[in-house]
């Protein structure tokens, strides 16, 4: 059975977003195109994860000789979204995920998969119009200054979770903290 798609090029929107609290946040990876968006679930270290090697993918780029790409250092500004997620309907919750490069494009590659846990039955997959589970995945190409924005939002994001405490190094809950400190 053919895999199910949701591809995005060049498109108007890509983010990492949080809906909930700090401590009880879900991630989401959010890519819009016109009218059509897809929301998929992932864990808060898949986003850490993903800025930081999109970055070293957009820092190689530049020490290659003879590059011919102009992949910029900082964000753009005129790429900064600093705007809520739009309209959540989870499309399924991130497993593997995979990043590349393609040259002939120019685009950063972002490929995620769903979660799949044969054993519970949970197969990650959508059904089609037959009630026939369809495998997806989600394919995102995005420039480079459009890569390199999602990568500083993303990080953003990532930090913007519960204070860490100075003492311990564990993160502090809204409703209170007990801290036990490291033993020196």
């Amino acid at each position: 059975m053919p895999t199910r798609v949701h591809e995005f090029v060049w498109p108007d929107r890509v983010v990492i977003g949080t809906v909930g609290v700090p401590g009880a946040r879900t991630f989401y990876l959010q890519v819009r195109t016109g009218t059509q968006i897809v929301s998929v679930a992932l864990e808060k270290q898949q986003s850490a994860l993903l800025a930081e090697k999109i970055d070293e993918i957009l820092d190689q780029l530049i020490t290659v000789e003879g590059n011919r790409f102009s992949v910029p250092t900082g964000t753009p500004i005129e790429l900064v979204d600093n705007d809520p997620l739009e309209a959540v309907e989870e499309q399924f919750r991130t497993g593997a995920m995979s990043l590349g490069w393609d040259p002939t494009t120019a685009h950063v590659v972002i490929e995620a998969y769903p979660i799949t846990d044969v054993a519970a039955g949970d197969s990650g997959e959508s059904l089609d119009q037959d009630g026939d589970e369809v495998p997806e995945m989600l394919l995102v190409r995005m420039p480079v200054g459009a890569a390199r924005a999602f990568a500083k939002r993303t990080r953003e994001v990532v930090d913007a979770g519960r204070p860490i405490c100075t003492l311990c190094g564990h993160p502090v809950d809204a409703d209170g903290h007990i801290c036990t400190p490291p033993e020196v």
